[in-house]
Order: C-alpha cells, then structure tokens, then sequence
C-alpha cells in the first residue's frame, strides 16, 4: 500500500473512527491499519445516526477513548491514498502513536470499535 505522511497542528475526535485534522478541518477516517474499500475498523454511530439509544452511549465512549488517544504526543498520520466514498470524501488514515501502535487497532483490542468488513454492518444495538 503506497502511504503519504499528512500533517496536521493538531488532530480533533469527530467521532470514533473520525478525526479532524486542524488547522485544514479536513474530516479522516481511520483504517485501522485494514484496506481501503475491504477492510478497516467501525465504531457506533453518534448522535442521530445511532440507531438505538445504546449505539448512541457507546458512540460517545468510542469518541471519548480516541479523544485521548489523540492528545498524546508524536502521532503520525499516514494516508493510504484512498478516500471514502461518502459525500465528505475523507481520507482513509492511519494514526500511529509515538511507540508504533496504531491508533485504530487500539481501539478494535480494547473494544471500542468492531472490525469493518466489504458487505458486513456491525449491530450495535442487539447484542
């Protein structure tokens, strides 16, 4: 995969596997180190988007966790090249903390966030 360093002043939670790269204000969807268009990282959805009242809790836990996350110091943001096929066309990042641990598989091993898979939406309000 062919990645280019982005950077940012600072970097903002949007969501939980969206973030703002200021001072730009460009909108960046973590990859979680998956690939684009096949694999990657899902978190609730916040707000109005949630489809129950428990997605919407567990929406601003996840937002919450990459809030801190994003607070630390040394992040490197590295573009896949690819962006989303939404209205918003974010790039699809990764984020790496100053020990090489990426940010959204961070996420994904303390529970945060599900993996995202072509075809497959996660239900955050069943189980």
């Amino acid at each position: 995969m062919i990645t280019e360093l982005l950077v940012c002043a600072s970097l903002a939670a949007v969501d939980g596997d969206t973030v703002k790269c200021l001072p730009s204000g460009q909108n960046m969807r973590l990859l979680g180190e998956g690939v684009p268009f096949v694999s990657g990282i899902d978190t609730p959805e916040i707000g109005s988007h949630a489809k129950c009242i428990k997605e919407r809790k567990l929406a601003v836990i996840a937002k919450g966790r990459l809030k801190e996350l994003l607070a630390e110091k040394g992040l490197r943001v590295e573009w896949s090249g690819a962006i989303d096929k939404t209205p918003s066309h974010r790039p699809l990042v990764n984020i790496y903390r100053a020990n090489g641990q990426e940010i959204g598989q961070m996420l994904l091993w303390e529970g945060f966030a599900r993996e995202w898979i072509l075809g497959h939406r996660n239900d955050w309000c069943g189980e």
